[in-house]
């Protein structure tokens, strides 16, 4: 049977409020919270933004999930993991503030916010999936341990996975930083000498100090190297590549991390996709960066797979093409949707309800 996805169109000139009462709409209409009952303790997964960057789900419009979640008797907050490159989201203190300077606070979500450090034992839990890639996955406990867990998503393209939706928030987004790691870890840059001008941002910005400058050109240590891309970010000239074929792994691994989260969690879980603003890159990129699809909508459903699908076919659709491998023409965006349904987390079938 075809999974369910509700879609309601927004237009790039609705107003925020206009868009809380269609989201509003939408989350009625789908029921896509139904599986909330009295005193569930409920993890509403964000991404809050980097510094410099506003392409993240607006504050106001997850106080209309929020409180929808606590009209059904949860007991609702917010969280997301920490990063692996170096910026505002490195540990939980300057994460945090961060996000209240992005507006995520109690006053206007209505929902508290936790953001676990993952540098204490207690804040990880290593869950047995013995998948292809991954064997024992570490995650933040704090989303494991919950009753029900509500995934918000910004649907935007992505340099290593084509694009960035409910799976990446899930598999990525709640991964500890070792998780990331290992979902990186076969990542490291590429130097085109021709190209490097010297300027040492690569060496400065690299967590791990694997990138040094010799002879007045960058230099990576594939030892050290723990492919986060911060360099491909501040590259001025373009000089820093990833190996792209190895990016399609990384989709397969990020995949296999939503399943550690979500396989206890298949009826207690629910998404719902911002196809707003659906910018070339992700949201961790410390920096405005193109629109690269008008604004399509939003969409909620239950299965993750079909969710990310759909978003995806509409979004191709409203752009005459597919826009991410445009964007991104080394990855082929459809491999996380692929491994996501071989190994059971939902179905590339689905039956679009539009509202």
């Amino acid at each position: 049977m075809k999974s369910r996805v509700y879609f309601i169109p927004v237009d790039s000139l609705n107003s925020q409020q206009v868009i809380n009462q269609k989201l509003q709409c939408l989350i009625d209409e789908s029921k896509v919270l139904d599986f909330i009952y009295k005193k569930d303790k409920v993890v509403l997964k964000l991404h809050f933004g980097e510094e410099g960057n506003t392409g993240f789900v607006r504050p106001q419009h997850v106080r209309v999930v929020s409180d929808a979640a606590i009209g059904r008797g949860g007991n609702v907050f917010m969280s997301d993991t920490n990063t692996l490159y170096r910026g505002r989201r490195l540990n939980s203190r300057d994460h945090l503030k961060l996000a209240y300077e992005h507006g995520f606070t109690k006053e206007i979500t209505n929902a508290d916010l936790i953001i676990p450090d993952d540098t204490q034992e207690k804040n990880v839990a290593c869950v047995e999936i013995n998948q292809e890639f991954i064997k024992s996955a570490k995650v933040a406990r704090i989303f494991i341990d919950t009753d029900a867990l509500i995934v918000a998503s910004h649907f935007k393209g992505h340099i290593l996975t084509g694009f960035g939706g409910a799976l990446k928030n899930v598999g990525m987004g709640c991964a500890t930083r070792q998780g990331k790691l290992a979902q990186h870890c076969d990542l490291a840059p590429i130097v085109y000498a021709d190209r490097c001008i010297g300027c040492g941002e690569c060496e400065g910005i690299c967590p791990v100090k694997a990138i040094k400058l010799v002879n007045k050109k960058s230099v990576v240590d594939n030892t050290k190297c723990i492919g986060c891309a911060s360099c491909l970010a501040i590259c001025p000239s373009m000089a820093m590549f990833i190996d792209f074929k190895a990016g399609n792994q990384l989709q397969d691994k990020m995949v296999e991390y939503s399943l550690a989260v979500l396989k206890d969690k298949k009826k207690k879980s629910g998404f719902i996709n911002f196809a707003i603003k659906i910018n070339k890159e992700c949201d961790c990129w410390g920096m405005e960066n193109p629109q690269i699809a008008p604004d399509v909508g939003i969409l909620a459903s239950v299965d993750p797979v079909s969710i990310d699908q759909a978003s995806f076919d509409l979004v191709n659709k409203a752009s005459g093409k597919d826009i991410f491998k445009d964007a991104h023409p080394e990855q082929d965006p459809t491999r996380q949707l692929q491994h996501a349904q071989s190994i059971g987390l939902g179905s590339l079938d689905y039956e679009l309800i539009k509202l």
